[in-house]
């Protein structure tokens, strides 16, 4: 048993779940576009994790593209087992999916922006209801992480293991995460030397305007006024 316990426990499936490209969002997507994104970024700074470390990893977890935005998206109301995902429109037809899938005996299931396993984390919520709220499934998540990281001492080995014990399992998860994280990164950079440089181009427009203005000021002070002589006697 503590064998079997060292490979699974801890991990959020088996398999690494595919971005889903084919299918649509729901006609009510826009509100909910943003939502994990921003549960995870206030996890990752209560938690101190590293910036967009859970965010790659919930890119990989429940991501899908995006076209219009032209980037993966985690969403919500993502259900994964018995080999595939499913990405519901809202959190009661998520929580409606996974009865079903209890009721044929599945109990092997991830749920929400971080797909955490109702199997290998039976005390995690309390109910579906919390399991599948965005800031409990991502708030357990970055704890978890941070759990893994203090045994190892190692990011990478704790996105590893977030996914599974078993190298075979764990490896090319870690490696797509690492991957997402990349990305991220990059985007971040790029951000900020956009923004470097509109900055620059702004104060290079600001002070053209100032010389110029100060080149008008000292024409119109060094102008000297043309004074017409008096006519004479006719």
């Amino acid at each position: 048993m503590r064998f079997m316990i060292l490979m699974t426990t801890l991990a959020l499936g088996w398999s690494i779940p595919a971005i889903a490209v084919a299918t649509p969002f729901p006609s009510n997507a826009a509100e909910m576009l943003d939502v994990c994104q921003s549960e995870i970024g206030k996890a990752e700074t209560r938690n101190r994790l590293p910036k967009h470390l859970l965010r790659a990893i919930s890119h990989a977890e429940s991501g899908r593209w995006h076209k219009g935005k032209q980037e993966i998206i985690a969403w919500p109301w993502t259900v994964y087992a018995e080999g595939r995902g499913r990405y519901l429109a809202n959190k009661a037809a998520a929580i409606d999916e996974v009865q079903k899938l209890k009721a044929k005996g599945v109990s092997n299931i991830d749920v929400g922006c971080m797909q955490i396993n109702l199997h290998f984390h039976p005390k995690a919520f309390e109910n579906l209801d919390a399991a599948l709220d965005p800031a409990r499934n991502t708030r357990y998540a970055a704890e978890l992480l941070k759990s893994l990281h203090s045994e190892s001492r190692s990011w990478n080995m704790a996105v590893a293991h977030y996914h599974s014990r078993t190298q075979k399992y764990n490896i090319p998860y870690k490696q797509k995460v690492l991957k997402f994280w990349r990305a991220e990164r990059r985007k971040d950079t790029d951000a900020r030397m956009a923004d470097a440089r509109k900055t620059y181009r702004d104060k290079q427009a600001h002070l053209a305007a100032r010389k110029k203005e100060a080149s008008l000021r000292r024409f119109t002070q060094n102008k000297t006024p043309v004074k017409l002589a008096d006519a004479g006697p006719s």
